[in-house]
């Protein structure tokens, strides 16, 4: 018998005896695997890798200790291994999500104050001149109603109607942006 007929029998030898080991042990360490991971597939997955990596290392004829207890041992680490990175992996993505939903909430609420202010100076162009003159003052200038009613030479309650023009007019202008500015007044008045 020559050397390559002593391997071509070594190496057939090798596939049996692995076959044989893999057939014995696949099921109960699947059911390990399986009772560590509440996952079917995964724990398949885990046990398959296992034998794999043993075969095209050809580590399972090197053993020293029992083969189920290098085999237990090993799919209780590749387990844990496993758990590890889904837990890393589930950090990560939580905090990814969290990051861009904090982007994206500034960016929407950027683009909402962009269009509230645009809606808002286009309601206020559809004012009388005398009435948004008396609201710019009232409300972007904090003056009191006697202070603009001494200002532009008027009447107090001249000033109290056209604040209610302008208040009415706004407010039928700006119905659909309500829901904003409310939540926008409670935040402010929140924190």
């Amino acid at each position: 018998m020559d050397n390559k007929e002593m391997t071509v029998d070594l190496i057939n030898e090798n596939e049996a005896v692995f076959e044989q080991l893999f057939k014995k042990h696949f099921r109960e360490l699947h059911a390990y695997a399986f009772s560590l991971l509440k996952d079917w597939d995964v724990a398949e997955e885990i046990v398959q890798s296992l034998f794999l990596k043993l075969w095209e290392k050809n580590e399972w004829s090197h053993i020293q200790t029992s083969i189920k207890s290098y085999l237990y041992k090993s799919v209780y680490h590749d387990s844990l291994n496993y758990i590890r990175r889904q837990k890393v992996q589930l950090k990560y993505q939580t905090s990814t999500a969290y990051a861009m939903k904090n982007d994206t909430d500034d960016a929407a609420g950027k683009l909402k104050m962009s269009e509230l202010e645009q809606h808002l100076s286009q309601a206020l162009s559809k004012l009388p001149e005398k009435c948004r003159a008396i609201f710019q003052l009232s409300r972007f200038q904090e003056l009191k109603y006697q202070e603009i009613a001494t200002q532009l030479d008027i009447s107090i309650k001249t000033v109290e109607t056209h604040m209610g023009k302008a208040l009415r007019i706004l407010r039928k202008e700006m119905k659909e942006f309500l829901p904003l500015i409310a939540l926008m007044l409670f935040n402010m008045f929140r924190s």
